[in-house]
Formats: structure tokens, C-alpha cells, sequence
């Protein structure tokens, strides 16, 4: 049971890690079209839920994906999302 322990606690610490700096969020139909070319989204942190939510909002059925705008990497743990 010990084992389980420092992995549990090196699990809950990456999630956070994961979280934080800045993303850039994009949303594209089904063809890969950009959906908001006219506003650049930017999030910090868990701030990419609410940016996220909005864009599904604005356009439904989209696929949205979420990138670190130092490195340019995606954030697998996240994206791409597909909109309900």
C-alpha cells in the first residue's frame, strides 16, 4: 500500500504542472477550416476550460485545440477536443 503513495502524489502534482503558462485556443470544423481567425484566444492556466467552452459555444461540432505558445507543442492531456 506504501508503494502506491509517492506515485499518487507525483500523479497529482503533474496534473498542475500540466496547467500552467499560456495557451493559444483554435477551433476548426470537420474540413480543418479555421473557425476564429477573427480573435486569437489566449488562456493561462485553467483558464482553458472557460476559452474552450466558449469557442463550443460559438461553433458547435468543432474540434478545438489547445497549444503552449512558448513551445508551440499541444496540450495532449486536452486537445484536441472535440465540441458537443
Amino acid at each position: 500500500m506504501y508503494k502506491k503513495i509517492p506515485f499518487t502524489i507525483t500523479f497529482l502534482f503533474s496534473g498542475c504542472v500540466t496547467l500552467s503558462g499560456a495557451y493559444s485556443i483554435s477551433a476548426y470544423d470537420s474540413t480543418g477550416k479555421l473557425l476564429n481567425d477573427k480573435m486569437q484566444l489566449v488562456a493561462e492556466g485553467s483558464g482553458i476550460y472557460s476559452a474552450r467552452n466558449a469557442l463550443c459555444q460559438a461553433f458547435p461540432k468543432a474540434t478545438v485545440v489547445i497549444k503552449d505558445t512558448k513551445t508551440g507543442a499541444e496540450l495532449k492531456s486536452e486537445s484536441p477536443y472535440k465540441c458537443p
